[in-house]
């Protein structure tokens, strides 16, 4: 790892990209624009392959020896990523549930 605080920073950026588009993607469908909805998870889901790349090679780099040093950044851009996994798959599940529903304005 060449720059280790920019490969961190980059996971973060990815992570919080993937959170900001399967919210979008709420918003759409809450609308009843289900293309455009489904547009925006796409777009969060390939965020999220982004992140999870940049995590697999952090955690290639570590080897389980703690080459990583472990600071709040660190653990920041990993919260960050779980916390989009999970709103992309409640997301996901949301955008289903409004697809059911008669849309109301």
């Amino acid at each position: 790892m060449e720059d280790l605080e920019t490969t961190i920073m980059e996971l973060l950026v990815n992570a919080g990209a993937a959170r900001s588009a399967a919210l979008t993607a709420l918003q759409l469908a809450r609308k009843g624009e289900f293309d455009e909805a489904e547009k925006a998870m796409e777009e969060s889901r390939d965020y999220v392959k982004q992140a999870h790349t940049i995590q697999t090679q952090l955690i290639g780099f570590d080897e389980g020896t703690g080459k990583l040093p472990v600071n709040l950044i660190t653990v920041h851009s990993q919260d960050h990523l779980m916390n989009a996994m999970v709103i992309q798959d409640l997301a996901g599940d949301m955008i289903e549930l409004y697809r059911r529903l008669p849309l109301v304005n």
